[in-house]
């Protein structure tokens, strides 16, 4: 059977989940909302998109809008990536009409929408995470600090689209932290609550998995890259790039992994009454002395881990993202390619501050790749409009590029490459992405 598929969101996650739904012969069309220039030229062309793409103005929490959409387009199957729809629960409102989602229920996504939960859920499964509290009050929060042997991370309790998170080298920065957060509403209602932690060391790793409610099988490792400047300086933000695998986590890690951090959490989730189907994400911290601890859960495909993780992908993804949301994973797992692939993140002047938007981007053809690469370098659109025939900035993260090489030496030359060839005033990126690869 083919299905009609929308994809909500417009960013370069999405953009990359459009990529790969689209080389599916089970896909007949694609309905993106709101989509992205990149996304819509995968319609376009010879390609296997060619004829089955359309953008829809839609934002990805217009609930209502959404719904009369997928009644207009004969909608089967819906793929959400942006985590603040979940969390309203668009998933329930589709469930309701009968249709398909690949997402988690309103109740499930708050293992995302609210980090004290994740916590809690945590510490009652047995699940291997930094020791915490938890305070909607400064002067609580500041007490809990100066009674913390070592440093602490703070952490907005809410969505803060990956930035809420102060990784403090001092109490003195913690405290200033949780002020911030929780008397000056720097990101309002979602620091109305923060959580504290103890700041964990090592190394950290991006693990994704399908899941069905009660069984999950695991992607392909990445890395992400949070702060804005290489050698990890600067302020956090939603991600400057990523790569797959990570050379840190082989067969035996893998499988602790999914012992003693996935098994227990979705098997937590079902019994709650709040069972997870959908792409469940989880930041971790390989610890030297203590091994594989949790940082985060997520609730959507990694961003930009996605686009380093699905071009290594063999299989069909929609399989896989309809069984898992139907609750019926088959046995086994997904084969992945050789080699390396890795995405760098090119951003717009400001980010992740103030952003300027309608610069010029130079470099690109009319499908909005680099013209004459192979499907071993793709261009991810996030943060991109189309006036006219030109092609403009609007967003902080404007571009994703990846690429594929046997080694990770190989990959990164071709994505420096490509990126050499792309510009507009003002953009910035990391040179170091993978480079913690070699160690």
């Amino acid at each position: 059977m083919q299905h009609r598929i929308l994809l909500v969101g417009s960013g370069g996650r999405e953009h990359a989940l459009a990529w790969k739904l689209l080389q599916s012969p089970l896909c007949d069309h694609l309905v993106a909302a709101p989509g992205n220039p990149g996304i819509e030229a995968l319609g376009r062309g010879k390609g296997p998109g060619a004829g089955k793409v359309t953008l829809a103005p839609v934002g990805a929490e217009a609930v209502a809008d959404l719904l009369a959409l997928a009644e207009r387009e004969r909608i089967d199957f819906v793929v959400c990536g942006p985590e603040a729809a979940l969390a309203k629960g668009l998933g329930d409102a589709f469930a309701k009409q009968g249709i398909a989602f690949f997402g988690p229920s309103q109740a499930a996504a708050e293992i995302e929408g609210s980090k004290k939960f994740a916590k809690d859920l945590m510490k009652r499964a047995g699940v291997p995470t930094a020791a915490y509290g938890s305070f909607n009050d400064f002067a609580a929060a500041e007490a809990f600090i100066d009674g913390q042997p070592g440093d602490v991370v703070v952490k907005a309790d809410g969505l803060c689209a990956g930035k809420g998170v102060v990784v403090a080298n001092s109490h003195k920065e913690a405290k200033a932290a949780a002020r911030a957060m929780l008397l000056d509403r720097s990101f309002g209602e979602a620091g109305a609550a923060v959580v504290i932690e103890e700041r964990l060391f090592g190394r950290e790793c991006s693990m994704m998995a399908l899941c069905d409610g009660e069984r999950f099988v695991l992607l392909a490792t990445a890395e992400d890259h949070k702060a804005v400047f290489d050698g990890d300086h600067g302020p956090n933000t939603g991600g400057m790039g990523a790569y797959s695998p990570s050379p840190l986590v082989d067969a035996a890690l893998t499988e602790r992994i999914a012992r003693t951090i996935f098994a227990p959490t979705v098997a937590a989730m079902a019994t709650m009454g709040r069972p997870f189907r959908g792409l469940l994400y989880g930041g971790l911290m390989l610890t030297p002395e203590r091994g594989p601890m949790v940082i985060e859960w997520n609730c959507r495909f990694g961003d930009p881990e996605t686009q380093a993780v699905l071009p290594r992908m063999q299989d069909d993804l929609l399989p896989w993202l309809l069984a898992a949301a139907q609750g019926k994973l088959p046995a086994g797992s997904p084969t992945w390619s050789p080699g390396i692939a890795v995405c760098v993140v090119l951003a717009a002047a400001g980010y992740p501050g103030k952003v300027r938007s309608g610069d010029p981007i130079d470099g690109l053809a009319e499908d909005g790749q680099l013209p004459g690469e192979g499907t071993d370098l793709v261009v991810f659109h996030a943060g991109t409009k189309r006036e006219g025939q030109r092609l403009l900035t609007s967003g902080g993260r404007v571009l994703g590029v990846t690429a594929q090489g046997a080694d990770l030496d190989m990959a990164r030359a071709r994505a420096y490459a490509g990126i050499d060839r792309i510009g507009w005033r003002g953009m910035h990126f990391r040179k170091d992405i993978g480079l913690r690869g070699r160690t």
